[in-house]
């Protein structure tokens, strides 16, 4: 969009759980609820399957970290070196863009989660990655720690997964969606939740805009007025 938005928005929800479109990932998310100090899991996938979702839904509160793969090394150097005092869990990110540094720091944290998992300062670990532990492009012995406990493939959804996904999110922002507006952008937009997430945002911040309804007509004016990204089939 070129034109500058003059309107407060209301933020997108953070992300949950709760408001996480299971598909068939239900055995994974199942046992992110369960999920005690002492337990390490990873989670694996193509981008939009929900890895980062999942992540962030685990670490709202004081007692929780997640790291992105862009800040990783100072977090986890920090934390480790600490000796994780406090934390009950941690998530490190797109681990398949850890730096030599970052690596190192994981590899650490990995040990450190071992020798504390019966004890007091016991935490649990979540990573995410694009890829089966064994095809990560890391350091082989961090390869093999990915796969220490438990570890789950996520799979992208349905089409009616992504329909229900859309219409969870338009919901909780307390958006109404007009006749065909959903199946026009399964039909001819990008399939992925981050990038079909990202199209719903923008579709509400143009609405308040142009105060008009969300209606095809108005999607369409939404996408010939930006610059289609350059997988979306117009």
């Amino acid at each position: 969009m070129t034109q500058q938005l003059l309107l407060d928005l209301q933020p997108a929800p953070p992300p949950t759980l709760d408001n996480f479109i299971i598909g068939d990932n239900g055995e994974a998310v199942d046992a992110l609820r369960r999920c005690p100090p002492g337990r390490a899991v990873y989670l694996w996938g193509p981008p939009g399957t929900g890895r980062s979702h999942l992540l962030k839904a685990l670490t709202h509160d004081t007692h929780t970290l997640y790291c992105p793969a862009s800040h990783a090394a100072d977090l986890l150097r920090d934390i480790t070196h600490n000796e994780t005092a406090g934390l009950r869990l941690v998530a490190v990110d797109d681990i398949e863009l850890l730096d030599a540094a970052a690596q190192t720091a994981l590899f650490a944290l990995y040990n450190r989660w071992r020798e504390a998992a019966a004890g007091k300062q016991a935490f649990a670990l979540i990573c995410a990655g694009d890829r089966a532990p064994l095809a990560m492009p890391l350091r082989e012995d961090l390869r093999t720690r990915l796969g220490w406990d438990l570890v789950f493939r996520l799979h992208v959804l349905s089409d009616d997964d992504r329909i229900r996904a859309l219409e969870t999110q338009a919901a909780e922002r307390g958006l109404q969606l007009g006749p065909g507006v959903v199946n026009w952008i399964l039909t001819h937009y990008a399939r992925d939740m981050s990038r079909l997430s990202a199209l719903l945002n923008a579709l509400d911040r143009y609405s308040l805009q142009k105060h008009r309804a969300i209606t095809l007509p108005l999607l369409k004016d939404l996408l010939a007025a930006s610059t289609p990204p350059d997988n979306a089939e117009l």
